[in-house]
């Protein structure tokens, strides 16, 4: 049976046009039997948009066989929505093209199942996920597609001899639901927000009886993350109320980047099983919430796995580390809109809040952008970002962060002395969304290393945002005129 399952896969259009190879052909085949063995009903083919979310198709497990083999069409409007989900780009044009692709009439890409992202579902035991690919039904690449813009930069940092590894650290908080959103009036486009209560009182920073209270939902999201293999690493209480932190063990780009996308889904689903919300939002408009933060660490190894940020004196950089924070703080302004993708996230750039304002790096500083944690021996040398958030397209921010080091690192950059004065003294990150936009459009380096098609998609999709922002009446407005004029 297996056999013949293998050569279904291997005569199939993916085979056929390089998008499997020999050996993932074989892994394919081992996850169709698993899955026939342990009685998996439904399998969910998904692939990371460009915000990060996951969307695609759930299929009968009797059809995975011909998924592996064919791929599954989808639309490919998808790849073309701003965060309301509404499709920002013109498709009923004869000419509608985005980075030289055509998308007349809303027409399909092609979902490849990745065989080395299979993972099973603790909510839902008769199911399962398999990230995909996703490509044009030709089977040429979709350039601006999440998994492909971080493979590109990935594999540019292999030609110059490395590999990074990446940590996860995420903040984010689960309230319990008190208005679910689902009156006729609250179907809007984007939907109406929910209404909610802590789950926690919050403010009372890594201590053990919030933890008690929280126990029993955090063994939940542990457990849910070890089935997905996730690897998590430490379950934390966070600052402010309802806020929790969870880490994982450190691995490479696209790994870290899968981890982020699965955990953001199954905290939100588990979630609302239990009657909660979980959210990453970058700064939640509820009384007395803090914002969430996503704290990226990296470090640089050779192709033979030596950590290349190891030091010879505590907190002093090598020539490897120094040319990468040299890159990552030039690019910051510019890389803002891969990391901080957001109209919300710019106001969690505020000065002695633990989130940085400035472009600057100290050592083992929270305060400053560039954390750096580089002590001699310690084989875990590493840097941390501490400007992304937890809204981010994972695969984009941590693509930005290869592409901008790697340029510091081409360059033989030296970055500037350290700071303590991180709140002081240095050029300020973006402070809003449209300032990040025309930055990141005047800056020559995505459009070296990703392309002219790429910057132009991205920008496009963020300005539809902008502009709705623009066109709302808020609450300011109606508080300062409606009565003085």
């Amino acid at each position: 049976m297996s056999a013949n399952i293998r050569d279904l896969i291997g005569q199939g259009k993916l085979a056929g046009a390089g998008l499997l190879s020999d050996d993932a052909v074989a892994r394919a085949a081992e996850i169709v039997k698993r899955v026939e063995a342990e009685g998996i009903e439904t399998i969910r083919l998904l692939f990371p948009d460009q915000h990060g979310i996951l969307r695609g198709k759930t299929v009968a497990a009797r059809t995975l066989t011909s998924a592996f083999a064919s791929g599954i069409g989808v639309p490919s409007t998808l790849l073309l929505k701003d965060t309301s989900h509404r499709t920002v780009f013109d498709v009923w044009s004869g000419a509608a093209e985005v980075d030289g692709l055509g998308f007349q009439g809303a027409s399909d890409v092609l979902l490849v199942p990745d065989p080395d992202a299979f993972h099973l579902l603790s909510w839902s035991p008769h199911s399962a996920i398999i990230l995909c690919d996703v490509v044009q039904r030709t089977g040429a690449a979709v350039h601006f597609a999440s998994r492909t813009v971080l493979r590109t930069a990935t594999e540019k940092l292999a030609e110059a001899g490395f590999a990074a590894t990446m940590g996860l650290e995420v903040e984010f908080q689960v309230y319990e639901l008190t208005g679910n959103g689902l009156d006729h009036t609250q179907a809007t486009m984007p939907g109406a927000p929910v209404t909610t209560r802590n789950t926690t009182q919050g403010y009372q920073y890594l201590t053990e009886t919030r933890y008690g209270e929280a126990e029993d939902l955090l063994d939940e999201l542990r457990r849910a993350a070890e089935v997905m293999g996730l690897a998590p690493r430490s379950m934390e209480i966070e600052m402010g109320p309802s806020q929790f932190e969870f880490t994982f063990d450190a691995s490479d780009p696209m790994g870290q980047a899968d981890r982020m996308v699965l955990f953001r889904t199954l905290v939100k689903e588990v979630c609302q099983r239990r009657g909660l919300h979980g959210s990453f939002m970058a700064k939640p408009k509820l009384p007395n919430a803090s914002a969430n933060g996503w704290h990226i660490h990296q470090s640089l190894q050779t192709l033979e796995g030596a950590n290349v940020f190891v030091p010879d004196a505590d907190g002093v950089p090598t020539p490897e580390a120094s040319a990468w924070i040299a890159g990552l703080l030039d690019h910051a302004a510019a890389a803002c809109l891969m990391t901080t993708p957001t109209v919300n996230g710019y106001k969690r750039y505020a000065p002695f809040q633990l989130a940085p304002n400035r472009i600057q790096w100290g050592t083992d500083n929270r305060g400053a952008m560039i954390r750096a944690l580089l002590f001699a021996g310690d084989n875990a040398s590493r840097i941390e970002n501490r400007a992304p958030d937890t809204t981010a397209n994972p695969y984009y921010a941590l693509a930005a962060q290869i592409l901008s080091g790697l340029d510091g690192l081409t360059r033989g950059a030296k970055a500037p002395p350290a700071t303590d004065k991180p709140y002081e003294g240095a050029d300020k990150l973006p402070p809003s969304l449209i300032a990040a936009i025309e930055t990141f459009e005047a800056s020559p380096l995505f459009r070296q290393t990703l392309g002219d098609g790429f910057v132009t998609y991205l920008s496009h999709l963020k300005r539809a945002e902008w502009d709705r922002y623009l066109m709302t009446v808020s609450e300011w407005e109606q508080a300062e005129y409606f009565n003085l004029f």
